[in-house]
């Protein structure tokens, strides 16, 4: 869901030698007997001034900026602009490096302020065209009232940076000026659209998954895929809602099915095929069904096009294995780009919920959201306050909670009226197509088509400028041409014969729905302003991208109200699941409707919603919004010309090569569209039902504190399953029989200070590793991990066959297998089979037999475990904890990360041993491949009050501030650790109560 914001990793060595330059000069500084007053001056100079009085070019009045005793400011102005030209003012005041490094990112820029290493990302970058998506939603799609905030926004930034350079706006501004004279440049508003482009791609759905399923290829079988991508467990995870039915263009939640109908069209020819309707009551034509029909089509000369190559089965089958052998450097260089919100994989996410005031101790709603992100120094997320002194039509707004820095409004919080949250809804919204390149252009439909081109140029810091030509497909731009491994690949990868000829090579695009211009700048200020439900959903109805779970309360009426949304750009496709790469010359692949923005995607009144559920709450947690109708459950048949034939009846349409088609609703009750076949798998939003449930049970009530109690759950469904199990295995070594003694008696819990818990997942980790991860092709394994297999030959396998060594290649941020609730899924369904194949692993000796079944593999992963955690804390498991192993370190974007040691030291704070872990409420993730330290947080955490909005609650992951040793850096840390809340002041009176600092600003 929205939010964390790193900024990029530089992982390159013309980063690196600059770096270095920096630590000389500080070297010769200090030699000069400067370096205390570098130390010292440079890193409080640009601490902001925050009492007394500024004047800011541009207001038309006043506004008060008050600071409570962590920093967090509520603003007062008389009209909107002067609020929100404040808020960018504040903004850069405290977190502009954050500001200044995310808008290179997301144009594309890096390489101009950290020089030559960047380039190869900035070129990755502007080949998705983020910047210029921005620029088209700017001039042509946001509203004029937005693009006036945008504007006052910007300029409240630009008035900051007047005069200020270097020091003066952050130590990192001095470390790189002192390399090569860095100076920012103006802040615009399209600046400020573009992070959104980057909250989307890391929140982009399983585009990871789609990679991996088809690398496994190389290895595994397709039943074996099958088995590791388990179907989403409907009969015990709960979806967020149920019974929701689709009719007459609009989405009834809890309603009836509509009844099927028929429809008959006329077609001609010999052709034959299938179409798919979904049928409803009621007069008119009919939503598309999920998967529209199909027919096969002859082409002349014996079945292949003379001018494209195209055979005429060229399909989605030649399209994956021709695919196959690039992903791995596909995602490698997805690998490399920087993470803004944190890794995609599978147990990434957010929590979301919301009870109504009939079971809460206020009687009014409870609202809770903890949105999991990749820690951050700073955080992500700003607090913040922007209150109108009087509400007028020059001044609407009275709202606070968590913002962006670099962009105006609040993204999650309340106003005086309504609370909202969000969590990631991982709706599939990015395809990988295979396209065939001819030097002319590419084949679409057994044509060539001239690519859309554009040249950029990538300005070098200290170095000369680099052109790209970024060229663009039906499909989306080609994103291997920023690869040289992918470039050539193409010429080597193994294709059925009936696949296109290959010519220079297979070319892959991306299709993503963040990709065409939208209005989601649009719906921040509209959530912002909304008083009630109906505005809510207006609101949610721009919310384009990235595509959220929205949670919504009141406080109207006896016990207010409860909602729930599913906003967002969802591509509805002639053909296949979005599982697996596609064929670009293929038009039955393509998404339906045009690139335009307006067509091709499911229509907002059909997305999913619902208004106080009689079960009194709703949770969002990642898990299945709702069940969709599988879609051999739509079905339409007939014949018609050697093309294209469609049937249009009352109430459905059938298309394909149809010439009669019916379409019948068989799965009664169940929504008609496929979101996604990638949802997180619900062990974290089960636990939040189940919690909620136990609470109310015997009319018991929810109060503030019970919310963020269920926010700090440690509990482990993986724990709960396994633990049983492990302490049955018959253990002969004594040091590991009282490892396994530890789990007799444990309640499965993930507390810091719990030695049963380290064991436990120590021992998870290493069933992961033995039944699974030694199994994966090495483009999914972590790299350096490294095992001895047969060589690739085309003869037989025998005794002479050669053995190579073999090393994964995959970041610690995505290496498979990760543990995420998909892993728990796997697992539960493999462990009673007790010889199931996953179960086999070769011995740790030659002396040793190889493993056969469930128990012999468990009792090798509680061995290895016991020796791990003897190297790792010591052979006395007196002194094991799982915080020690699960530690937390927070570090400060770019220089913070790959600097050198000193800055290191200044920028960055930590570690912190933490509970928690991975698909648990309190989801401290970690990636079970890759080690034990916490890799996703819940980047914040809130708790609305709708009876009392002073008596809500919230803590942010760090502090207001992102300048190293300010106060307020990362004062609210420890808290956020220990499980506690900040008051949360938003009454005028409540909140000059809690004001330490105010600065007025001025004309």
């Amino acid at each position: 869901m929205p939010a964390n914001e790193s900024g990029p990793s530089v992982k390159k060595k013309g980063r690196r030698a600059r770096l270095l330059v920096l630590v000389m000069v500080l070297a010769l500084l200090a030699g000069l007997g400067y370096g205390a007053y570098w130390s010292v001056d440079t890193v409080r100079a640009s601490f902001p001034q925050t009492t007394g009085s500024l004047k800011v070019p541009g207001l038309t009045g006043t506004v008060d900026v008050k600071r409570d005793e962590h920093g967090i400011p509520q603003l007062y102005a008389d009209n909107d602009e002067d609020l929100f030209r404040a808020q960018g003012f504040v903004h850069a005041q405290d977190r502009f490096w954050e500001m200044d490094v995310r808008r290179h990112m997301t144009s594309g820029r890096l390489s101009e302020m950290f020089g030559s290493g960047q380039v190869e990302t900035d070129a990755f970058l502007r080949t998705l065209g983020w910047r210029h998506v921005a620029q088209e939603e700017y001039d042509k799609k946001l509203s004029p009232e937005t693009k006036k905030y945008l504007q006052a926004y910007a300029d409240g930034v630009n008035a900051y940076l007047k005069g200020k350079s270097g020091k003066d706006l952050s130590v990192e501004h001095a470390a790189l000026k002192l390399t090569d004279d860095y100076k920012p440049e103006q802040w615009t508003p399209v600046d400020s659209v573009a992070w959104l482009k980057a909250m989307a791609w890391d929140l982009r759905g399983n585009m990871q998954d789609e990679i991996d399923r088809s690398l496994m290829t190389n290895k595994l079988t397709q039943a074996q895929i099958d088995e590791l991508y388990p179907p989403y467990p409907f009969d015990r995870n709960k979806p967020i809602v149920e019974g929701g039915t689709v009719s007459g263009g609009k989405y009834t939640p809890q309603g009836t099915p509509g009844s099927g109908s028929t429809g008959s069209g006329k077609g001609t020819g010999t052709g034959t095929g299938t179409g798919t309707g979904t049928g409803s009551t009621g007069a008119g034509t009919g939503t598309p069904g999920a998967t529209p029909g199909t027919g096969s089509q002859a082409t002349p000369n014996g079945g292949t096009n003379p001018v494209t190559g195209l055979a005429d089965n060229a399909s989605a089958q030649g399209a994956t294995v021709g695919l196959r052998t690039q992903l791995g450097a596909l995602a490698k260089t997805l690998d490399e780009i920087p993470a803004i919100l944190g890794p995609n994989g599978s147990g990434i996410g957010s929590n979301s919920w919301v009870v109504s005031g009939q079971y809460t101790t206020t009687g009014k709603p409870l609202l809770a959201n903890d949105p999991h992100l990749s820690p951050q120094l700073p955080s992500v997320w700003y607090q913040m306050g922007l209150h109108c002194r009087a509400a007028s039509p020059q001044c609407q707004y009275d709202v606070a909670g968590y913002t962006f820095s670099g962009m105006p409004g609040v993204v999650i919080g309340h106003n005086a009226d309504i609370a909202w949250g969000m969590t990631n809804l991982g709706a599939d919204v990015t395809d990988l197509y295979l396209e065939q390149v001819r030097p002319e252009g590419y084949v679409y439909d057994n044509k060539v088509v001239p690519f859309t081109t554009r040249e950029e140029e990538i300005k070098v810091a200290g170095g000369k400028s680099k052109k790209i030509t970024v060229r663009t497909t039906n499909n989306g731009p080609l994103i291997s041409d920023r690869s040289d491994d992918l470039e050539t690949v193409g010429s080597r990868a193994p294709v059925p014969s009936s696949a296109p000829d290959r010519g220079n090579g297979y070319a892959v695009a991306l299709r993503w729905t963040a990709l065409d211009p939208g209005k989601s700048m649009d719906a921040v200020f509209k959530l912002n302003r909304a008083k009630d439900f109906n505005a809510f959903r207006a609101a949610a109805a721009d919310f384009e991208v990235p595509s959220q779970n929205l949670i919504y309360a009141d406080n109207k009426g006896p016990n207010g109200n409860i909602g729930y949304q599913a906003p967002g750009r969802i591509p509805i496709r002639n053909q296949g699941d979005g599982r697996m790469p596609a064929p670009g010359w293929d038009p039955k692949y393509a998404w339906k409707g045009g690139r335009d923005g307006n067509a091709g995607y499911i229509p907002q009144n059909e997305m999913p919603w619902e208004l106080n559920p009689a079960r009194g709450y709703i949770v969002t947690a990642n898990q299945a919004v709702t069940e969709s109708a599988p879609a051999a459950a739509n079905t339409g048949t007939g014949t018609g010309t050697g093309n294209t034939g469609t049937g249009t009846g009352t109430g459905n349409t059938g298309t394909g090569n149809t010439g009669t088609g019916t379409g019948a609703n068989a799965a009664a009750g169940k929504y008609p569209y496929v979101l996604t076949t990638d949802w997180g798998y619900g062990a974290r939003s089960q636990r939040i039902n189940d919690l909620i449930e136990a609470k109310t049970k015997d009319n018991g009530k929810i109060s503030t504190d019970d919310m963020r109690a269920m926010q700090m759950d440690n509990s482990s469904e993986i724990a709960a399953l396994l633990t049983p199990m492990l302490a049955k295995i018959q253990v002969s070594d004594p040091d590991v029989r009282s490892a396994q003694k530890l789990l007799e008696g444990w309640n499965y819990t993930q507390e810091p200070d719990s030695a049963a818990a380290a064991y436990f997942n120590a021992v998870w980790r290493n069933i992961l590793k033995l039944a699974f991860g030694d199994k994966m092709p090495k483009e999914l394994r972590i790299e350096g991990s490294c095992m001895n297999v047969s060589e690739e030959s085309t003869g037989p396998n025998d005794d002479l066959t050669k053995t190579v060594r073999e090393c994964g290649t995959r970041g610690p941020d995505s290496a498979q297998p990760d543990g995420g609730d998909r892993w728990f899924e796997v697992v539960r369904r493999l462990v009673k089979d007790e010889k199931s194949p996953w179960w086999t692993a070769t011995p740790k000796t030659v002396h040793d037999k190889p493993i056969k079944t469930r128990d012999e593999l468990f009792a090798r992963a509680m061995e290895d475990a016991r020796w791990e955690l003897t190297a790792k804390l010591g052979k006395d498991q007196a002194t094991w904890s799982w915080g020690r192993l699960h530690q937390l370190t927070l570090k400060n974007q770019t220089i913070g990360k790959e600097g050198p040691g000193f800055m290191q030291w200044l920028l960055n704070r930590g570690p912190w041993n933490v509970g928690g872990g991975e698909a648990t409420v309190n989801a401290t993730g970690w990636n079970a491949s890759s080690g034990y330290g916490v890799t996703w947080v819940p980047s914040m955490r809130m708790v609305v009050n709708l009876g009392d909005l002073d008596k809500s609650r919230w803590i942010n992951l760090t502090g207001a501030s992102g300048h190293t040793y300010a106060s307020t850096y990362t004062d609210q840390t420890e808290m956020w650790a220990k499980g506690e809340l900040l008051e949360w002041s938003f009454g005028k009176d409540a909140v000059d109560k809690s004001t330490v600092d105010t600065l007025t600003l001025k004309p």
